[in-house]
């Protein structure tokens, strides 16, 4: 977009209403208010104690505990946090009264001036985005990180960076419609949101705003669903574990390497990364910065030494022949059948699954678990659920409750393994939290 053009959103616009605090929340009122004087910014959280609440300024006006409509119907500009759904009647009354609502990414996109790289997806796309950051780094590209993960997309605006890498949920695509990105992709679709979204059509549909107006769309040849209407005429590029896809996978003398264009770069088992997810994961990242001209070549010994993202299939201990694996992160049934597909344990796996099901369907895991030698321990609100599973399957209350169970029984060469298949909010803030509780577990136990 040009000067001219980000002029234009800002017209007849001095109301502004940030809708949920938190994180993101506090980023949206610090950037407008690092903006300008002139804009009246008041903030409503519909929960009593708002996280961030204490961080805000005393100048912005915060309405919590419920809606305050009033502000909504008398708003110019409402910004709204990912976590709240536009389907929400109070904000479907302020759009029918004619007021904009957008998100955090729509503001980004007003403002950013060098080039984007995007990533959405149901699993991956958070190791996909911090590697493609990682490799960028080791080509001597000034990168910034964040969206969906780690540091919000505004905040990212205050330091100059030459290229912006950023994961966003379909969450944050539902008020995203200016986002010219250099490459997106889109890396698979699986079950996931179904206590927000009417069907996977409605949740597939709102992944797929992340190529809109994008100059390049990276597909997967594996998962049909991540591709755009061939109508549209959008520039595509593929990748895929098999050596037809354009970034894929070719053997060489016996060894696995990936590849692009059919030839061989990686070799496969240089990789610290495990899982067949995670070659793919990697075919990405070349993917999309080759379209932003990085020559990732220079990045190859950052991709080789890249061992994945906190609470993603990461050892918090191994003592004894025994390894502990926090992957808290796995909040969905197909990336715990993911992080199942690139394991290799010669003993017992203790799999900890549960949590806040989020209307799921967990039989799929069924067949993954009927193949391996597993000890299903379920926890939390929906842990029932995962019981018919596996004949092995008990039911604690907690994962201190698993942990304390299950340490007298392991023995050499086992595996104890947090991949829940679930949200955390039941019994955590979020899965970080999660995650930490369960490291700090393994460390003792251990």
């Amino acid at each position: 977009m040009t000067e001219a053009n980000k002029a234009d959103p800002w017209r007849n616009i001095s109301n502004v209403v940030v809708v949920g605090l938190g994180i993101t929340g506090l980023s949206v009122v610090n950037f407008l208010s690092s903006r300008s004087n002139e804009l009246d910014i008041k903030v409503i959280d519909t929960r009593a104690e708002p996280p961030g609440r204490e961080q805000l300024s005393s100048s912005v006006e915060l309405y919590s505990g419920g809606w305050n409509l009033d502000w909504l119907l008398n708003a110019d500009l409402i910004v709204l946090s990912p976590g709240i759904a536009l389907a929400t009647p109070e904000i479907q009354q302020a759009l029918k009264n004619g007021c904009k609502v957008i998100g955090d990414i729509e503001l980004f996109a007003w403002h950013v001036d060098k080039p984007v790289i995007a990533i959405t997806g149901s699993n991956g796309k958070s190791t996909v985005t911090d590697l493609t950051g990682v490799i960028a780094k080791a080509c001597g590209v000034n990168v910034g990180v964040g969206g969906n993960i780690g540091v919000p997309a505004l905040d990212l605006l205050q330091n100059d960076h030459d290229l912006y890498v950023l994961e966003l949920s379909s969450f944050q695509l539902e008020t995203t419609s200016s986002l010219h990105t250099a490459a997106s992709a889109f890396l698979n679709l699986s079950e996931d949101h179904m206590d927000r979204y009417d069907s996977m059509e409605d949740y597939r549909q709102a992944k797929l705003r992340i190529f809109d107006n994008a100059n390049c769309c990276v597909v997967n040849t594996c998962d049909a669903a991540t591709y755009p209407s061939k109508e549209l005429g959008l520039e595509l590029v593929e990748f895929g574990l098999h050596s037809s896809a354009q970034y894929g996978v070719v053997v060489d003398q016996d060894k696995e390497y990936l590849a692009v264009n059919g030839v061989p770069l990686v070799s496969i088992e240089e990789l610290s990364l495990v899982g067949r997810h995670n070659v793919a994961n990697a075919l990405v990242c070349l993917a999309l910065l080759e379209q932003v001209g990085v020559d990732y070549r220079q990045g190859f010994d950052a991709l080789k030494s890249y061992n994945g993202l906190t609470h993603r299939c990461q050892v918090v201990a191994d003592k004894k022949g025994i390894k502990w694996i926090n992957d808290s992160k796995a909040t969905n049934v197909a990336s715990t059948a993911a992080a199942l597909a690139g394991l290799n344990c010669k003993g017992t796996l203790y799999l900890l699954v549960g949590g806040e099901g989020k209307g799921a369907d967990f039989s799929e895991l069924g067949e993954h678990l009927s193949a391996i030698n597993v000890k299903l321990c379920c926890f939390g609100k929906d842990g029932n659920q995962f019981l018919p599973l596996h004949s092995s399957a008990e039911l604690f209350d907690t994962i201190g409750d698993v942990i304390e169970a299950l340490t007298p029984s392991l023995r050499r060469n086992d595996m104890v393994m947090l991949s829940p298949a679930c949200a955390s909010f039941d019994q955590f803030k979020n899965f970080m939290a999660r995650g930490e509780a369960f490291t700090e577990l393994a460390q003792r136990y251990a």
